[in-house]
Parts: C-alpha cells; structure tokens; sequence
C-alpha cells in the first residue's frame, strides 16, 4: 500500500509539474519594438536641421584661430600652452601671421552606424572650411581648404525619476580625418613652407578647438529633436535592436 500510494502522489505531483509547464510555455514572449519606417533617416534629417539652425556655421565662422596660432604674452596658458610656444621658436613664420579667419563653413552629409550591441549610435559630422591666411612672408592670401569629421556617441540614460534620455557620450575628432590642402595653385617654395608649417600646428590645434565649440552644441539641439523620434530610438537602444543598417 505504501509503495502504491506514493506512487500516486508522485504522479500527481508529476502532473501538476507538467501542467505548470504548459502555462509557462503559452506565456506571450516579451514584445521587441518595432522599427518605424526610415528611423535612421529621419534622425539624420532632424539632426541636420537642428545644427543649422543651431548655427553651426556661425559657430565655426567664429573660431578663434590667429589667437590660438599666435599666441601672445604668457605662453603658459591657453589653448596651446607652452607648446604653441615651442613652435612659433622652431616655426619663425608663424609669429608673423597678421590674420587667419574663416569662410565657407559647410556642413557635409551626416553619417550614422550602430554599436554592436545595440545600446549606442555614432553620429559622424563631417565639417568643410576655408581657411584665409594672411602674412607679409608670402606677400598674398593663403586659401587653405579643409575638412574635418566629428564623431558623436548617443545614448541613453535614466535620471532619478527613472526617465529615459538620449545623452551625448564621447565627441571628439575622427582619427585622420583631418585633411588640409592648398586652393589657390601649388604656390611658390615660401607659399609650400607656410602651408607645411601651418598643417603641422593645425593637426594638433584645429580638430580640439573645433569640438570644444561643436560639441556643446550637439548636446544642446538633442533637447529640440522630434520627441516621437527621440521616444523611438531610446526603446529600440534599450532593448539593443539593430535598426542602422550597414552600407
């Protein structure tokens, strides 16, 4: 009797397991968003719009490059420092710079790609200008054409409220992006000279000062992004679901 009895309860038991199981097994998965129509390009589209009208190419008309090329009195502080220092000692030509402005800025077609997770997207922000140089050595204008891209990490955070945030996360320069070429003519030997000269201080000068006046800005026009849009992309990000598709 013993050994029927609990033979019994085991098959109850058995049974229960069994039936417990099914329940789990009808349970609906957990739902992955759904990826809107175009999302890439419409953030693409709405980024672009805000940076302009943002004024990015006020903001890099503005840059203050003669001050950061030629720096004067206390070489101490600064942009450059003491480096800029150093090189206008080995680099005669640049303390003789009378004006360096900026004209053209333009902002070329954004690019987008998705981290392998998911959880991220990298905003390129490829950036044109011409650079007017002025200064008594060559005796004419220096155009200079360069171009820049910027990369910007997006993602998502949550505050104290438990609310989710599309956040920039690391904005810097793109390594090697940074190409800067003579416009008008080759040039004679001095004309080569100060466009050697200047690429060498504007490989190390140009691309810091450039995010420390774009960056701020990007940051800034994720608050005037489309909110549907921006709602879209923090779920799909926080669920890591691919939706930038690689060309």
């Amino acid at each position: 009797m013993f050994k029927i009895g609990s033979l019994i309860v085991f098959c109850g038991l058995l049974a229960q397991t069994k039936a417990q199981l099914g329940d789990l097994l009808q349970l609906p998965a957990p739902a992955v968003p759904s990826v809107p129509t175009d999302l890439p390009g419409s953030l693409i589209k709405d980024l672009t719009n805000e940076l302009l009208s943002g004024n990015i190419m006020g903001v890099l008309n503005s840059l203050p490059l003669l001050d950061s090329l030629k720096p004067k009195g206390d070489n101490s502080g600064g942009l450059l420092g003491g480096l800029l220092g150093t090189v206008t000692s080995v680099i005669p030509v640049l303390s003789d710079l009378i004006d360096v402005t900026v004209t053209d800025p333009q902002l070329l077609e954004l690019g987008l790609v998705q981290s392998l997770d998911g959880h991220r997207l990298y905003v390129t922000i490829p950036l044109g200008l011409v650079l007017n140089v002025k200064t008594p050595i060559v005796g004419s204008l220096v155009k200079l054409d360069v171009k820049l891209n910027l990369t910007v990490e997006l993602l998502v955070v949550r505050d104290n409220q438990g609310k989710s945030h599309l956040v920039v996360g690391d904005c810097t320069h793109s390594p090697g992006s940074l190409k800067i070429s003579l416009l008008n003519g080759t040039g004679s030997l001095p004309v080569q000279n100060l466009v050697d000269s200047l690429t060498g201080v504007l490989d190390k000068v140009l691309p810091e000062l450039v995010q420390g006046k774009v960056c701020p800005l990007v940051n800034e026009i994720l608050g005037h992004l489309d909110v549907t849009l921006v709602h879209d992309i923090i779920n799909l990000l926080i669920h890591g679901v691919q939706f930038v598709v690689k060309v």
